[in-house]
């Protein structure tokens, strides 16, 4: 099995400052969204919850600190891009290799492809503890179980 180049976005000519992401000749052209499918996402189905915003922020400051409601809004809207960029790129690389479910090492490469590899090791660390954590986890799950008698 041949290993995937990353996809090395380029800016486009115009000033614009939009990314052009060469696409494979055979792959199928998406239709492009209209303004009006945009306006009909609601807030809620665009951005994360501002409540879970907000928790991750307090975390991160002094107990003491507050924080105003515009910057929880603006960062609200900056991790939903940013979650949506980084699965954008990892949902090509699933339709370029055929497949339908986007996984931690696709996340890994979008990561690594688009510029963030000092993020991509630490997220690495992690997943390979998720990882381990669940199997750890389901294998305590079969030992207590049961069995189980049916009356008859």
């Amino acid at each position: 099995m041949s290993e995937l180049q990353p996809i090395i976005p380029a800016l486009d000519d115009s000033n614009s400052g939009s990314v052009v992401v060469p696409t494979p000749a055979d792959a199928p052209e998406p239709a492009p969204i209209t303004e009006q499918e945009v306006g009909e996402y609601r807030e809620q189905d665009r951005f994360l919850p501002i409540a879970n915003v907000a928790r991750i922020m307090k975390a991160s400051v002094p107990p003491t600190a507050k924080i105003a409601k515009d910057a929880k809004e603006c960062v609200q809207e900056c991790v939903s891009e940013f979650i949506s960029f980084i699965t954008s790129e990892a949902a090509e690389k699933c339709q370029l290799e055929k497949r339908k479910t986007i996984g931690g090492e696709d996340i890994l490469y979008a990561m690594g492809t688009l510029g963030f590899e000092n993020y991509a090791e630490t997220l690495k660390i992690h997943l390979a503890k998720l990882r381990q954590n669940g199997a750890s986890a389901a294998a305590s799950r079969e030992q207590h179980i049961e069995p189980r008698i049916d009356e008859e």
